[in-house]
């Protein structure tokens, strides 16, 4: 018969322990885990929750509007051409910069050319019989007159001869009738010829009439001479060409613009800014800028112009910034954000603007942390701008305010306030 094992008591001793220890292990653990969530949630109900609470502060606070627009030149100019005709070459291209005077646009000037040509000819002809009249005809009628006259006093000493032999009884009356016709003929062809020089000199009408006609081949070569110059169309002013509309071989007609230019010099950012803001505008105020394809980099700007009339469909009013000082990236028509500063406080007291209830009435208020409860705190306030506002009176530097978004807090809740600091209060206001 074989023996028991020593372990054997031992092994029935343990396990009538455990029979008799393990229902007041687990009520044990019961036990613990409720003394645990009284310890944790004792401190919630009694205490209240944790809360962060944002100080109030004193800062130098600038206010200022954003908004967003364009650059633009104060004008642009229009380029085109002011005779029909082809186009030749366009020596320039979409983007480059021009000086004053430079060609843009060729037409084929052949034909004017020839018209050129064609006047100038005419010009030269009218200018030789100016002169010939001057040199020869003039010259030539004074000749005649002279003779005219001489011819003159002949037929009448003639006719004075006669008359006396008439009386004498030597002439017959034929003969003297034939004298006195001779000397009637000589003084009208003395009139002729002194018509005829008169007409030819200068203040004469053959005279004018060169002169007429020397003018109106001038007025022509002149006016041949413009067509041609048309040919060639030229910058009016230095600056960008920001577009081309026309290639070689393209028939031109006036009154339709080929190329824009944006003139070098004085540079416009265009802005729409929210109607709410128009009151704070003003010009001369400072503004900060930034293209938004070098949006690191900033320019400096000044408010020069508001439009006195409301865009109705997207409530804002247009308003145009100088830029003294434009850097060489900056292009026609780029994208633009404006940062206007209309006005400033010097160690303003400032407070979240995401800690005001009802803000945009008369009565605005805060939950302000005194001691272990929130309280409602009356504030009147001032510039506002950035997520901030400046608290005129009922707030002091260094107290705590709630946030608006903060759940289930309202005036008399208990709470453990966890301070942070604000922000930078230097941020533009959307």
């Amino acid at each position: 018969m074989p023996q028991p094992s020593p372990e054997s008591p031992r092994r029935a001793w343990t396990a009538r322990l455990w029979t008799a220890v393990r229902p007041r292990i687990a009520i044990a653990l019961v036990a613990l885990g409720v003394i645990a969530a009284v310890a944790w949630l004792a401190p919630r109900f009694l205490l209240g929750p944790r809360v962060e609470a944002t100080l109030v502060v004193r800062r130098d606070f600038v206010q200022s509007v954003v908004a967003s627009g364009h650059v633009e030149a104060p004008h642009r100019v229009n380029i085109g051409v002011q005779v029909t005709g082809v186009v030749r070459a366009v020596p320039v291209a979409e983007g480059q910069h021009v000086r004053a005077g430079q060609v843009l646009i060729e037409l084929d000037s052949a034909e004017w050319s020839a018209a050129l040509a064609q006047a100038e000819a005419a010009v030269s002809q009218a200018r030789a019989r100016l002169r010939q009249l001057r040199e020869v005809q003039a010259p030539v009628a004074a000749q005649t007159v002279r003779q005219a006259e001489v011819n003159l006093e002949n037929a009448r000493a003639q006719l004075r001869r006669n008359t006396d032999l008439f009386r004498q009884g030597f002439v017959g009356q034929a003969a003297l009738d034939e004298l006195r016709k001779a000397a009637d003929l000589a003084e009208s062809q003395l009139r002729a010829s002194r018509s005829q020089l008169q007409s030819a000199r200068e203040g004469g009408s053959d005279h004018a009439m060169a002169e007429t006609a020397l003018a109106q081949a001038v007025a022509g070569a002149a006016v041949a001479r413009s067509r041609l110059v048309y040919a060639t169309v030229a910058a009016p002013v230095e600056g960008t060409l920001i577009d081309r509309a026309v290639e070689p071989g393209d028939v031109v007609q006036p009154g339709k613009a080929l190329m824009v230019l944006s003139p070098a010099g004085k540079t416009q950012l265009v802005v729409q800014i929210d109607e709410k803001n128009l009151q704070m505008l003003a010009p001369g105020q400072k503004a900060i800028a930034s293209a938004d394809a070098y949006a690191g980099q900033r320019m400096l700007a000044e408010l020069v112009y508001i439009n006195p009339g409301v865009d109705v469909q997207r409530g804002s009013v247009e308003v145009k910034l100088d830029v003294p000082q434009p850097p060489a990236y900056l292009r026609q028509d780029m994208t633009v954000s404006v940062d206007i500063q209309v006005a400033q406080r010097q160690q303003a007291v400032l407070v979240p603007s995401d800690a005001l209830r009802d803000a945009d009435l008369a009565s605005a208020w805060v939950l302000k942390v005194d001691g272990r409860h929130a309280r409602r705190q009356p504030v009147r306030l001032g510039l506002r701008g950035g997520g901030f506002a400046e608290v005129l009176d009922g707030l002091s530097p260094g107290d705590l305010v709630l946030s608006a978004k903060a759940q289930g807090i309202a005036s008399g809740s208990r709470l453990r306030a966890i301070a942070v600091q604000p922000p930078d209060a230097r941020a533009p206001s959307p």
